[in-house]
């Protein structure tokens, strides 16, 4: 545990010394909220399909999240560039405790990043529907960031370069975020997009964030559960054997 535990306080470290990364990382669900949250807000509320922001948000905070959690793919590819992974590759100490240890790390961020998205959205008017439910969102976010953090761990154990690393996360990210209905719902869309979308798991977390935030449920949250709590232990799986055949 105490080897998890340094390597979580170093991802956590990281991210305090690096305040562009704090504020680069907010900028652009900031962009959305403001952009989309404003400018189709009226539209939406013309529609008959009551205040966008409020949809909005949850959506926002997660899309913070698995951005955030995607990211620390990168800190694998700098490590190994600058030897630090080389020598902690050579400690008695097993790969898994240290893919876990630094995929908790970067999921802690990750979660951060998202309750910063929270406040900020707080001031623009957002209001869940009831506090102790809001509550909820700090485990659907854990349980997504861990699960991206896991998965990224294992893009970043073969990808050797940044750009590379870069070219799959825009191929994967972008498409799982924008498919998931969290800036748009799902009632009226095509039969082939909402396809889709019951197929991503990021939907369900999205779905699962406007249950504990704005009460409202497309899936069921027991349907939502489970299907993070699958996504959780096949990306864990997923990145553990990526991590175990990693060359540093």
């Amino acid at each position: 545990m105490k080897v998890i535990y340094i390597l979580w306080l170093r991802q956590i470290k990281r991210y305090f010394r690096s305040r562009s990364r704090i504020v680069g990382a907010i900028g652009q669900p900031l962009l959305f909220l403001l952009a989309l949250g404003y400018g189709l807000g009226s539209i939406y509320k013309a529609a008959g399909q009551g205040n966008y922001l409020q949809f909005l948000v949850p959506g926002i905070m997660a899309q913070t999240v698995l951005f955030s959690s995607m990211f620390y793919g990168a800190m694998i590819i700098f490590d190994r560039q600058f030897g630090f992974l080389k020598e902690t590759m050579v400690a008695p100490v097993g790969r898994f405790k240290i893919m876990l240890g630094g995929a908790l790390g970067g999921a802690t961020t990750s979660v951060m990043q998202g309750i910063i998205v929270f406040l900020i959205a707080l001031l623009l008017g957002f209001h869940p529907y009831n506090w102790v439910m809001a509550l909820f969102s700090l485990l659907f976010m854990g349980i997504l960031a861990l699960a991206i953090t896991s998965f990224s761990s294992g893009i970043g154990s073969f990808v050797q370069d940044m750009q590379g690393f870069q070219a799959i996360n825009q191929f994967l990210v972008f498409p799982l975020y924008f498919l998931s209905g969290a800036l748009y719902p799902l009632n009226h869309v095509p039969t082939w997009l909402r396809i889709i979308a019951e197929l991503n798991p990021i939907s369900y977390t999205v779905d699962a964030m406007r249950w504990s935030l704005i009460g409202t449920t497309r899936f069921g949250i027991w349907h939502d559960v489970i299907a993070l709590a699958i996504t959780l232990v096949v990306l864990i799986i997923f990145g553990v054997f990526r991590f175990r055949h990693i060359e540093p």
